[in-house]
């Protein structure tokens, strides 16, 4: 349903971002799509099999756009069937292993994400998760293999290395050598292609998005009104702010430095209480991404609500209705209401959103007394059920 609702990709980031690097890939210019590949160039890498596909029947690229997806849009369908073998296996209910196959394979956000041309945010989720959960098992192969898939898919994966390696029981380092390694194959002809055409003065196609400052995230409040901003058509965007002049360049290393006091901190209290919820972990930094990076769009709390989704449908094997109210109210605020309220109100709506939500979550973590059941979510859970 998703692949027959991509119909354009005109003036999207797809258009700009990713044309450009596989016409190049397409005429055989293997290098030139190095040097033309967007930021999460590796993203492109490992879909580049399928951007060559429509070559075999002459198609066009709007056939290209379409089957790139398929990847993605395969890899959650893959999640949402096992998750729903899992929980019948886990005595769940049919509305639970429903409703959970449901937001897994046919999230709104997902359909968004692949109409804009980021479908490789789907991609990122699932590998993360996946990463995970083979963790927990003891899979330490398979761990270090998606693991360094999702960093090769997108770099913010990064936040998945933490909750992979306190999910393990054993054999830590050998997943991260396999998934640096894995990293390295793929990182280093783009990198060098970079380089190079950076140092023959070429033009390349990636987009600069430092100036990008939008009001889902906690600095909005920090900008500066009076100013005339325009987006990427130029369009003047009323009641934007302008980001302060430090927050492009603190914002990103920031959130990656905050995962590593978190990790360490749930991984010693993992010892104290005899484990650690590694998948846990994982939806509280995905939230705190989406919390601190001022480019957020509606697209970025994706892995965030599949990672919160899994996490729910295995703890409670109930409907998850902390991750249907999560997938509900992401839509609303970034879309629905969009057009409708002004940057300030769309920015303090997040905030209330997100700030309770993080509080809790850090507190399911973090909580000393907290049990399978009685811990302050399962309470939120059934106060949600009874209203």
């Amino acid at each position: 349903m998703v692949y027959l609702g991509l119909y354009g990709f005109a003036w999207t980031d797809y258009d700009f971002e990713v044309t450009p690097a596989y016409d190049a890939l397409a005429a055989g210019h293997v290098w030139r799509f190095f040097q033309l590949a967007p930021e999460y160039g590796g993203s492109l890498e490992l879909r580049s099999p399928f951007a060559l596909l429509p070559a075999l029947w002459g198609g066009s690229e709007q056939s290209r756009f379409q089957i790139v997806s398929i990847p993605c849009l395969v890899a959650a369908a893959l999640l949402a069937v096992w998750l729903f073998a899992r929980l019948r296996e886990l005595g769940a209910s049919l509305l639970a292993r429903w409703v959970t196959l449901g937001l897994c394979a046919a999230n709104p956000i997902t359909m968004y994400a692949c109409i804009v041309g980021h479908p490789e945010e789907l991609l990122g989720a699932v590998l993360c998760v996946a990463a995970v959960l083979a963790a927990q098992r003891g899979r330490v192969v398979w761990a270090g293999v998606l693991l360094g898939l999702a960093i090769v898919n997108k770099e913010w994966a990064l936040l998945a290395v933490g909750p992979v390696l306190v999910a393990l029981p054993a054999g830590r380092w050998r997943a991260l050598v396999i998934a640096g390694g894995i990293a390295a194959v793929f990182y280093a002809p783009l990198i060098a292609a970079q380089v190079s055409a950076h140092s023959a003065g070429a033009t390349l196609s990636v987009r600069t998005t430092g100036g990008i400052f939008q009001p889902w995230e906690v600095w909005w409040f920090l900008g500066s009104t009076g100013h005339i901003v325009k987006n990427s058509d130029g369009q003047i965007l009323v009641g934007f702010r302008t980001a302060p002049g430090w927050i492009q360049q603190l914002s990103h290393p920031l959130i990656i430095a905050l995962a590593a006091p978190l990790t360490l901190l749930a991984a010693r209290r993992g010892r104290k209480r005899g484990g650690t919820d590694a998948l846990l972990l994982l939806v509280t930094l995905l939230l705190l991404r989406c919390m601190l990076d001022p480019w957020d769009n509606v697209y970025y709390p994706l892995p965030f609500l599949i990672a919160l989704l899994t996490w729910e449908s295995l703890r409670f094997r109930q409907p998850p209705l902390l991750a249907l109210v999560a997938t509900m109210a992401t839509w609303a605020d970034f879309q629905q209401l969009a057009n409708r309220l002004s940057p300030d109100a769309l920015a303090a709506i997040f905030a209330l959103m997100t700030v309770p939500a993080l509080a809790l979550l850090l507190r399911e973590l973090y909580s000393p007394g907290r049990r399978a059941a009685g811990g302050t979510l399962s309470v939120a859970r059934y106060q949600l059920a009874g209203d």
